[in-house]
């Protein structure tokens, strides 16, 4: 009876084993993954030159406003 239990132990371990994924599957995972962080690092490059351009908008609109405040340009109407 220990050696018909271990047999199936051993059994269940190899189809255990035999299971899991292959090396083609783990390479794909693996592509799958860097295109994936490709694309979070791209997008998060897109966020910051867009925080970056409204920013710098801010400022040159905030220039403006002083300087017509100052008196040293006139407001232009549109």
């Amino acid at each position: 009876m220990k050696k018909l239990f271990a047999m199936f132990v051993v059994a269940g371990m190899v189809a255990f084993v035999a299971c899991g994924p292959s090396a083609e599957e783990k390479a794909e995972k693996a592509r799958q993954d860097s295109i994936a962080l490709a694309d979070s690092l791209a997008n998060v490059a897109a966020e910051q030159t867009r925080l970056a351009d409204s920013t710098a908008k801010a400022a040159v609109e905030a220039a403006h406003a002083d300087s017509i405040a100052k008196g040293l340009i006139k407001e232009v109407k549109k």
